[in-house]
């Protein structure tokens, strides 16, 4: 059985999938919070970081010569993300989780990018 290009990206692919999971998850689970409105820095974070985890998902399935540059993005994003659902970690289990997944999911972003 013939190897698939993106194999080369796996774990970045699964983290980034992983990640983008976390974070529908933590901004949906945000919205039903109490005090909402003040959770809309990491409502929108977590969205953004979302689309870029499902963009480098994608650019490394195909292989794509902008993969390097996608991942380097996404590890900025994650990383942000991550630094706003700290500020929520200690009384919300969803922000801290996605923080986790974040800061992982940057980290091999980052090796891929360079």
């Amino acid at each position: 059985m013939a190897k698939l290009q993106s194999q080369k990206y796996r774990t970045c692919i699964d983290l980034c999938n992983e990640c983008f999971e976390a974070c529908e998850i933590c901004a949906v689970k945000c919205l039903h919070e109490e005090n909402v409105k003040s959770l809309a820095k990491c409502v929108e974070l977590c969205v953004t970081c979302a689309h870029a985890c499902a963009a480098a998902s994608v650019v490394m399935s195909g292989d794509s010569e902008f993969s390097k540059h996608v991942c380097k993005l996404c590890a900025e994003v994650c990383n942000v993300c991550a630094q706003e659902c700290e500020k929520h970690a200690a009384h919300m289990d969803h922000c801290k989780l996605c923080a986790e997944v974040c800061r992982r999911c940057s980290e091999e972003c980052r090796k891929m990018a360079t």
